[in-house]
């Protein structure tokens, strides 16, 4: 009995500093998803300021987002990928060799000094570029923040898009762009070559020179950065790259899809036949 009123003193006194403020709390955490999209948005901020992003760039950037429902239906909508090879690469391939072939003329400088860099030749590089977004014509429009945001907030896979988005957060913040250039497709890509945020701020690079990694505007960035994301993961230079090698390995890590993949090597195979 002397115990329990020990603990029942030592309890009251407890709660009794925690309520002048002299024992601090552990502050919740915020939840993953779901809720109240403002309050579940605070939440974000406040891990936002905690990881060392500027308030700037968390009112820039956070300030006036909201929730958009179609990006969630989107995600909910996507399929598997059914067409096989013959079919993706007979539809996404010829119409872009000619294009591909001047690609590799124009840029054909950067190329050869990002090779020599990066271990990773220009046939394949243009094969990606020209599949991702027809060579920088189709980046996608959606406001990568707000699609991030969605998407963290939604519970299908809040962990994965929550990261997404404060690696977008510290891209900002490093001031590689604004939020507002910031655009690209539903997901989250942006880019010439589709980098999420993570890899953006892992394997972007500034080939131009201009201080800042572009992968919207600047193709020189583009090109080299879509080198070192494909050299980072073990690219092999002077190896082939079709199925069954290690570089084909390597390419899919870039899409895990074995028909996109396939479709890579086959369209980057055709360009180095004429390349150098």
């Amino acid at each position: 009995m002397r115990l329990l009123m020990i603990g029942a003193v030592w309890l009251a006194f407890t709660l009794a500093l925690i309520a002048f403020g002299l024992i601090p709390v552990p502050a919740r955490a915020a939840a993953s998803c779901g809720g109240d999209f403002g309050t579940w948005l605070q939440g974000v901020k406040q891990e936002a300021a905690a990881d060392g992003i500027s308030q700037r760039t968390i009112q820039a950037a956070l300030g006036n987002v909201t929730y958009d429902p179609a990006i969630v239906a989107r995600d909910h909508a996507q399929g598997v990928f059914r067409q096989s090879f013959e079919q993706f690469a007979g539809r996404m391939v010829p119409p872009r060799m000619a294009r591909a072939r001047l690609m590799l003329q124009q840029y054909g400088s950067y190329l050869v000094r990002i090779e020599q860099q990066f271990g990773v030749p220009g046939p394949v590089i243009v094969a990606i570029w020209g599949l991702e977004t027809d060579f920088g014509a189709n980046t996608g429009k959606f406001p990568t923040i707000r699609s991030l945001a969605t998407l963290a907030y939604d519970c299908r896979r809040p962990d994965k898009f929550r990261s997404e988005l404060l690696a977008a957060l510290r891209i900002v913040d490093r001031g590689d762009m604004a939020p507002s250039e910031m655009r690209g497709a539903w997901a989250g890509e942006i880019g010439q070559t589709q980098f999420l945020p993570s890899s953006y701020l892992k394997y972007a690079v500034d080939f131009d020179g201009n201080g800042r990694r572009d992968l919207i505007h600047s193709v020189p960035d583009v090109l080299a950065s879509t080198a070192n994301y494909l050299k980072s993961y073990g690219w092999q230079r002077g190896q082939p790259w079709g199925e069954g090698t290690a570089n084909f390995q390597v390419l899919l890590q870039w899409n895990s899809s074995e028909v996109y993949t396939k479709t890579v090597a086959y369209f980057a195979q055709q360009l180095a036949a004429t390349w150098h």
